[in-house]
C-alpha cells in the first residue's frame, strides 16, 4: 500500500518542522559554544580574524579572574555576592508573593481585580525608570553598598512576577480541598501550608528558578547600589571593557562560570520546571 497524499504532506511537514527546530536549536546554542571556546584561547587568538577553530586550548583567562586575591573584585567574593543575594532575593519574592496570590485567589476583595492589574503593570514598569529613586531612597537610608540595597529592588521587582504566576495555579487547585481541612480541624494557614502549598510544588519550583535567573543576571542596579562590598558577578564585566580594548578572554571565562551554575541548577530541575510552567495552564 502506498502513502496517502495526505499523509505524505503530513510526513513532509513534520520532515521540514523537525529541520527547523534543529536549526532553531543551533543559533540557539551558538552563543553559548562561542562563549566558552573563546574563553579557552589565548588573547591573541580571541581577536583572531577570520576566527581561529583549531587551536590549543588554555586556562589562562580563568587563572587571571582568581589571581587577583586580597582585591575588592575578587572573583570569587562576587559569585559568593551574586549567590546570596539572588537566593534571599528568591525566597522573600516567593513567600510574599505567595500570600498575595494566595489572597487574590481566594477572597472576594472588593477591588481584588484592580489591585491585581495594578501588580502586574508594577511588571510592565521600566526598572530603568526607578533606578533613580531607588538609588535616592537607598542612599537616604545609608544602604548603599549593603546587601539590602540589592536584594529589596530584586525582591520588588520579582514580586509582580510571583503573583501573577502563582495565581494560576492557586486558581486550579478546588476551594474544597481547604473547606474539608477546616472541617477537620485546621486553620486556614493550617491548610494553606500543608495542604495547598504541596499542591502547587511544582509551581512553585518553576517560579523560584526563573526569579533566581532574573535576581543573578541583574546588571544595572548593581552597578548603581554597589561600590566594593558587595558587587556582584556580572558587574565584572565592566571592567573587561577598558581604553585600550576589550579583554574578550577573561570576559567570555567570566561570562561561562556565571552561566554554569544557573544551567546546572536548571537542567536538574528541569522536570519540575517544565511541569510547573504548563501546570497552572490546565484547567
Amino acid at each position: 500500500m502506498g502513502i496517502s497524499p495526505s499523509n505524505s504532506k503530513r510526513l513532509v511537514l513534520n520532515r521540514f518542522l523537525d529541520l527547523l527546530t534543529y536549526v532553531i536549536l543551533v543559533i540557539s546554542i551558538f552563543p553559548v559554544l562561542w562563549m566558552v571556546l573563546t574563553s579557552l584561547k589565548t588573547s591573541w587568538d580571541a581577536q583572531a580574524l577570520p576566527p581561529i577553530w583549531v587551536f590549543v586550548p588554555t586556562f589562562e583567562n580563568y587563572t587571571a579572574l582568581f589571581a587577583n586575591k586580597g582585591s575588592s573584585s575578587e572573583f570569587t567574593s562576587l559569585l559568593w555576592n551574586s549567590a546570596f543575594v539572588s537566593i534571599v532575593s528568591t525566597v522573600l519574592s516567593v513567600a510574599f508573593g505567595a500570600l498575595a496570590s494566595y489572597s487574590l485567589s481566594r477572597f472576594r476583595l472588593k477591588r481584588g481585580k484592580d489591585i491585581a492589574i495594578w501588580i502586574l503593570s508594577t511588571r510592565m514598569f521600566p526598572p530603568a525608570a526607578t533606578l533613580v529613586p531607588v538609588f535616592m531612597m537607598m542612599s537616604w537610608l545609608d544602604l548603599i553598598d549593603t546587601y539590602a540595597a540589592l536584594i529589596i529592588p530584586y525582591t520588588a521587582f520579582n514580586l509582580s512576577f510571583v503573583v501573577w504566576m502563582l495565581k494560576g495555579f492557586f486558581d486550579d487547585i478546588p476551594i474544597d480541598l481547604e473547606e474539608a481541612a477546616t472541617v477537620d480541624g485546621c486553620s486556614r494557614m493550617a491548610a494553606f501550608y500543608k495542604i495547598i502549598l504541596p499542591l502547587i510544588a511544582p509551581g512553585l519550583a518553576a517560579t523560584a528558578i526563573i526569579c533566581l535567573m532574573f535576581s543573578w543576571n541583574e546588571f544595572m542596579f548593581a552597578l548603581v547600589l554597589s561600590r566594593n562590598d558587595v558587587v556582584t558577578a556580572p558587574v565584572i564585566a565592566n571592567q573587561f571593557i577598558t581604553m585600550y580594548g576589550v579583554k574578550w578572554g577573561e570576559l567570555t571565562a567570566a561570562s561561562t562560570i556565571m552561566t554554569t551554575p544557573v544551567l546546572i541548577f536548571a537542567i536538574l530541575v528541569r522536570n519540575h520546571m517544565i511541569k510547573g510552567l504548563t501546570m497552572g495552564s490546565v484547567k
